[in-house]
Parts: C-alpha cells; structure tokens; sequence
C-alpha cells in the first residue's frame, strides 16, 4: 500500500505561481510512477503531468507545457507540481496518483489516489 497526501493548494491570482507537494509513504515509493490529475466542477478527472520512478522521463498535458514542471525527490518521497503562470481555467481540485511501473496519462492505470489539494486562480 502506498498513501498519498497532497499539500500546497491555494487562491493565487491570475499569472501566479503555487507548488503542490504529494507526499508519500508506505512501500518504497521510489519505484513508482507518479501522476497528478485535476478535476473542475462538472468536468471529468483529466491529465496534467507524471513522472517516473527515477525521475528521468516527464509527460505534461498540452495546456499546462512551458508553465508547470514536475520532479520527484524519492529521499523525501514526495513529488512536487510547480505551477507558474497560472490561468483562471487552471482552477480545480488536483489529485497525485502512483502506479507501480511507467507514468501514463490513463489515470485508471493508477492505484493510489491522495484525496485532493483545491487550486483557485482568480482573474
């Protein structure tokens, strides 16, 4: 079992910056990929950017590439999303997920889920 616990969200204005954490614990969270998802109200849970277990490979989705860069520090186990420039439509609940194996932007390949840090961007 690995538990997620996401931290860092906020109300930020328009072109601001937040970084969110996802801390981990449990079994050796080096070996497992890592994504964060986000979900607006009414939308569906979509796909921002994962990482994998060494960190060496990273996927963004189209709209957060050049603004948010993800990276993991297996020391501390915990993943970091920092996120600059941030847009009105950014504003959702986002959630770190882990997977044993390769990132993917599939969030049902995952098999933990945190509970959700919400992110507000005001215009």
């Amino acid at each position: 079992q690995v538990q997620l616990v996401e931290s860092g969200g906020g109300l930020v204005q328009a072109g601001g910056s937040l970084r969110l954490s996802c801390a981990a614990s449990g079994r050796t969270f080096s070996s497992y990929a890592t994504g964060w998802f986000r979900q607006a109200p009414g939308k569906e849970r979509e796909f921002v950017s994962a990482i994998s277990w060494g960190g060496g490979s990273t996927y963004y989705a189209d709209s957060v590439k050049g603004r948010f860069t993800i990276s993991r520090d297996n020391a501390k186990s915990t993943v970091y999303l920092q996120m600059n420039s941030l847009k009105p439509e950014d504003t959702a609940v986002y959630y770190c997920a882990a997977r044993y194996g390769y990132g993917s932007e599939n969030p049902r390949v995952y098999n933990y889920w945190g509970q959700g840090t919400q992110v507000t961007v005001s215009s």
